[in-house]
C-alpha cells in the first residue's frame, strides 16, 4: 500500500513557508491506519522493547497502538506542565523557535529497552531532546520510528547512531 497518498500537505501551516504534512488523512482510513501499525509492528516485534515512548501529541496515536501490539508499556513525553508527577525537562530548538518537553522521572527504569515514536522527523530537535531525557533516565534506546521523514532537512545527521525507521521520506519540500 502506498501510504504517502494518504498524507495531506497543507501549505503555510503553522506559519508562512512551512509545508505541513498532515497524518489525519492516514489515520481516518482504517486500512492505511492498520497497515501503518502492522509495518511498525513487524519491524520491531523481535527487538524486546519494554516501552514505547510517544511524543506529544500525534506520536501518542501510533505509539500507543504499537505498544499494545508489541505487548509493552506506553510512556508519553509531553509539553511542560502537562504531567502530574515529578518530571525532568529538556529545552530544544525547533525549525521555527524553541520549545521544551518533559517526562515523568519514574516513567522508565535503567536499562529498559525503549522505542521512541513521533509522527514526523524534521530537523531532529524534538527527538534529540527526547533521547536526551531517556539517556538521563539510563534507558537503552532501541530505535526511533516515524511515519514521515523530511530527508531534505538532514535530521539523521543530528541523531548520531540511533536506528531510525521511517515509512515515508520527502526529499524536497
Amino acid at each position: 500500500m502506498d501510504l504517502q497518498k494518504y498524507i495531506r500537505t497543507i501549505p503555510d501551516f503553522p506559519k508562512q513557508g512551512i509545508m505541513f504534512r498532515d497524518i489525519t488523512t492516514l489515520l481516518k482510513d482504517e486500512k492505511a491506519f492498520a497497515e501503518t501499525i502492522d509495518i511498525f509492528y513487524h519491524h520491531y516485534k523481535n527487538k524486546n522493547i519494554t516501552k514505547v515512548v510517544g511524543i506529544e501529541s500525534r506520536g501518542f496515536i501510533i505509539g500507543a497502538a504499537l505498544a499494545y501490539r508489541l505487548g509493552c508499556g506506553f510512556v508519553p513525553i509531553r509539553k511542560p506542565n502537562k504531567l502530574p508527577a515529578e518530571t525532568i525537562k529538556k529545552e530544544y530548538e525547533l525549525e521555527y523557535g524553541t520549545d521544551s518537553i518533559e517526562i515523568h522521572k519514574d516513567a522508565v527504569q535503567p536499562n529498559e529497552r525503549i522505542l521512541i515514536h513521533d509522527d514526523l522527523l524534521a530537523t531532529g530537535g524534538t527527538i534529540a531532546a527526547a533521547c536526551s531525557l531517556l539517556q538521563q533516565l539510563k534507558a537503552e534506546i532501541v530505535g526511533l520510528s516515524f511515519i514521515i521523514e523530511l530527508s531534505f532537512l538532514n535530521p539523521r545527521k543530528r541523531l548520531g547512531n540511533y536506528e531510525i525507521f521511517s515509512l515515508i521520506q520527502y526529499n524536497a519540500e
